[in-house]
Formats: C-alpha cells, sequence, structure tokens
C-alpha cells in the first residue's frame, strides 16, 4: 500500500510547476456545451481563474466572458470526391482495374429491363392520353414494347408513326375505291335508266 502512495505522489510532484489540472473545469464546460471534452477551449492565460471555477455556473460565467470556448466541427471536405465523380462521369477511373463485381452484379440486366419498360410504357400512356393513338394501337405497341422489339424510345416512336402513316393511307386507298364503286354504280344505275326510258318512249309511240 505504501509503494502505491508513494507512486502516486511521484506523479503528482512530475507535473510541471504552474500547470494545474482543469479536467473538472472541461468536464463541466462539456456538459454545459452538450459536446464533448475534446472541442472545449479552455484559455491558458487564465488558467487559475478558470480553476477556481468548480460549478456550472461559474463555468457559464467563464463561457459568457469568452474564457472557455466550444470549437467548431472539423471540416470533412468533399471537394476531393466531388473531383473524383466529375472525373468519372467523363469515363476516367473506370478500368478493368477499378471494377470489383462482375459486369451483371455492377449493372443488373433487370434493372435495364424494367427501366426500358418503364419509358416506353409511359411513353404509350401520354399517346393515349393525347389522343395520338387510340386503344388498339395502344394495346399493339405495349405487347410488341414486351416482346423486346423496341430497343429504345426513338424507334418506338418511328414505329408509331409508321404505322399511324400507314393505317392513313390504307384508310385514304380504301375510301378512294369506295368513291369509284359508288361511282361506277351510280353511272351504271343511270345507264339503265336510260335504256329504260328509252324503251318506254319507243312503247308509247308503237301505240
Amino acid at each position: 500500500f505504501g509503494s502505491r502512495t508513494g507512486s502516486r505522489f511521484e506523479i503528482l510532484s512530475s507535473r510541471p510547476s504552474g500547470t494545474m489540472s482543469l479536467k473538472l473545469q472541461k468536464r463541466l464546460a462539456a456538459s454545459v456545451k452538450k459536446c464533448g471534452e475534446g472541442r472545449i477551449w479552455l484559455d491558458p492565460n487564465e488558467a487559475s481563474e478558470i480553476s477556481m471555477a468548480n460549478s456550472r455556473f461559474n463555468i457559464r460565467k467563464l463561457i459568457k466572458d469568452g474564457l472557455i470556448i466550444r470549437k467548431a466541427v472539423k471540416m470533412h471536405s468533399r471537394s476531393r470526391v466531388r473531383k473524383n465523380l466529375a472525373a468519372k462521369r467523363k469515363g476516367r477511373h473506370t478500368g478493368l482495374g477499378k471494377r470489383r463485381g462482375t459486369r451483371e452484379a455492377r449493372m443488373p440486366s433487370k434493372i435495364l429491363w424494367m427501366r426500358r419498360q418503364r419509358v416506353l410504357r409511359r411513353l404509350l400512356r401520354k399517346y393515349r392520353q393525347a389522343k395520338k393513338i387510340d386503344k388498339h394501337l395502344y394495346h399493339y405497341f405495349y405487347r410488341h414494347a414486351k416482346g423486346n422489339t423496341y430497343k429504345n424510345k426513338r424507334v418506338l416512336v418511328e414505329s408509331i408513326h409508321k404505322m399511324k402513316a400507314e393505317r392513313m393511307k390504307a384508310k385514304a386507298l380504301a375510301e378512294q375505291s369506295e368513291a369509284r364503286k359508288e361511282k361506277a354504280k351510280a353511272k351504271k344505275l343511270k345507264k339503265t335508266q336510260k335504256k329504260e326510258d328509252i324503251l318506254r318512249q319507243q312503247a308509247e309511240s308503237t301505240k
């Protein structure tokens, strides 16, 4: 027991003269300012005055006087991260040596498929609401999109325009054909009527 007390005395006596322990003040200040003890700054020039403070009330007074300060949080800069990400967007730092995981693990084909389907289906819905396509065309293109016919939005838009143009052309041809039929029918009717009129006139003249 004597040796332990002796060592403690040696530790206390080994502290440089003129310095004093401010552990209590630091702990109280950390409690008052609601931060860790590492962020508490005690004015080294006013150590004697700070050492006299042994209550939270006194610590608050010293904080108000500026003898005890809570240091700012150390900055964790993201400037280098932003710079690296900007370079990655240009395609730098993405070679074989930087890749961890297979192609499928890095960007699953299922996610690419889902993204593509959502883009195509969104476009079809928009066209249907805008009355650019009817429900039959919508259904036709929806099923073909699911069948992996269109690799992107541009191809789908081109297919829609092509289909609409073909339908309009077919409709115009059908209308022309119908008009020709009607014209021929009217002509035939007129001809038969004329023939009937001639026959009737002949019959009347013979009487």
